[in-house]
């Protein structure tokens, strides 16, 4: 363990006045449990078969420390408009710490609970008890261990049968300070028949370090629908780890489309269990440039028979970027009638570019349906000279080649006022290009 690693250890006790559920054993176990996990293991490196293509290392050259609801400053609601989109119900994250003064989430139906996590282990702290780290029990490494131990926040969103949200809820995570840690806690239940679209955006306002650390578990039961869409656009000198973790019971559905624009070193992870008849659908696009490195980690669990997954990757990465694609799907053996798809495309826009990808297939059944495909390569010369023979310069050739290449992943957001958001902020990441918003939407 690094050295920045056993200051966290021994700093905990200094702040545990801050954590959220102080009266509850069971999470103060839960906690400790974590902490002693971590304090072996530390943050995971690349010695880690799991995170081998991926350096943390930079993490170790700081501490970042989380601060109090009290310390949290206050900001203007201006700045956050960028971010706001029309007809959503939102909940606002400074600094990993539910501001009740910049969110709105009026008008929900009674019978929906959604709140911080702060509130949840205030009021319900057994309907958190019955799903907390249960999604994320097989999971073992450092950034699980830390974030059960420090997580200061999150938010709690249970929808009842038969509930189909008509709006989507979208939860802001906004960085307004250098040096803190953003850590939260987050647990969606989905009950019968039931349907949520969420959104979630991470942004900051400071160009400094930080670290965030989110991790959301859930669990969406017979026939429900989750549609989660996430932007990451954070400081190109902060770290990111996300860690989404489904649990999906008979004809579930989760569609997940995951965009990474920003951070120094990011890594998310999407990991879910298909029972039977399940569907999932997961696609990303990461855009890396100067030395961001970017890794998506993905693993699909095939349990039951007839269950049906997709994935669609792609990376942009320019300059001496590193973009990182791990895909895993395990059928077991009781999983009959499987039907699976793998896609990883990279398109380098520098030599010095690179591209990692490690798609996996375990098949312990004999009647499935699996394949998966892998692409990386630059900007095709002759979709090029087609262009160039229509009048139109190689650079304007090669931006229209780049940004279609990234819209067919923006194309298959189901929200029209997010899917403008992500593709602001995908045009403002390539200015060069020329493209205005309003000529693709």
């Amino acid at each position: 363990m690094g050295i920045q690693s056993n200051q966290y250890v021994s700093e905990y006790q200094d702040f545990n006045d801050i954590f959220p559920g102080q009266q509850l054993p069971w999470l103060n176990q839960l906690r400790k449990a974590a902490l002693a996990s971590f304090s072996k293991q530390g943050f995971p490196s690349s010695k880690d078969e799991e995170w081998r293509y991926v350096n943390f290392s930079a993490i170790e050259k700081k501490v970042f420390l989380p601060k109090s609801a009290e310390a949290i400053p206050e900001i203007d609601k201006k700045l956050i408009e960028p971010y706001q989109i029309e007809n959503c119900f939102n909940m606002v994250f400074l600094n990993g710490r539910f501001s009740e003064q910049l969110s709105d989430i009026s008008g929900l139906p009674s019978r929906v609970q959604l709140c911080s996590m702060v509130h949840a282990l205030q009021y319900f702290p057994e309907q958190v008890s019955e799903y907390f780290g249960k999604a994320v029990d097989t999971e073992d490494h450092g950034f699980i261990h830390f974030n059960s131990a420090w997580f200061a926040d999150g938010w709690f969103l249970k929808l009842p049968e038969n509930i189909r949200l008509d709006k989507p809820i979208h939860i802001i995570h906004v960085a307004s300070d250098p040096e803190v840690l953003a850590a939260t806690r987050n647990i969606i239940v989905i009950d019968k028949n039931a349907r949520v679209d969420l959104f979630e955006s991470y942004t900051s306002l400071t160009d400094g370090a930080y670290l965030t650390t989110a991790v959301n578990e859930i669990f969406i039961d017979e026939n429900a629908e989750v549609y989660f869409c996430k932007l990451q656009n954070e400081s190109e000198k902060a770290f990111h780890f996300s860690g989404i973790y489904v649990n999906q019971e008979q004809e579930a559905k989760f569609n997940h489309d995951v965009f990474s624009f920003g951070s120094q070193t990011s890594r998310n992870e999407v990991n879910t269990d298909l029972g039977y008849a399940a569907e999932c659908c997961l696609n990303g696009l990461y855009l890396g440039r100067k030395k961001q490195v970017m890794d998506n980690h993905t693993r699909i669990h095939h349990r039951m028979p007839n269950a049906i997954s997709r994935e669609t990757y792609k990376g942009i990465l320019d300059q001496r970027a590193r973009g990182i694609f791990q895909g895993r799907v395990i059928v077991h053996q009781d999983a009959q009638k499987t039907d699976s798809e793998m896609n990883n495309k990279n398109l380098l826009l520098s030599e010095d570019a690179e591209a990692d990808t490690k798609p996996q297939l375990e098949i312990y059944a004999d009647d499935v349906k699996c394949a998966h495909g892998v692409t990386v390569g630059q900007l095709d010369e002759t979709s090029i000279f087609y262009l160039q023979t229509r009048s139109i310069d190689r650079e304007t050739a090669e931006n229209m080649l780049t940004f279609a290449f990234a819209n067919e992943m923006i194309e298959k957001i189901q929200q029209n006022h997010f899917r403008a958001l992500v593709l602001e902020q995908l045009l403002a990441r390539f200015p060069q290009m020329e493209i205005r918003k309003e000529w693709v939407l």
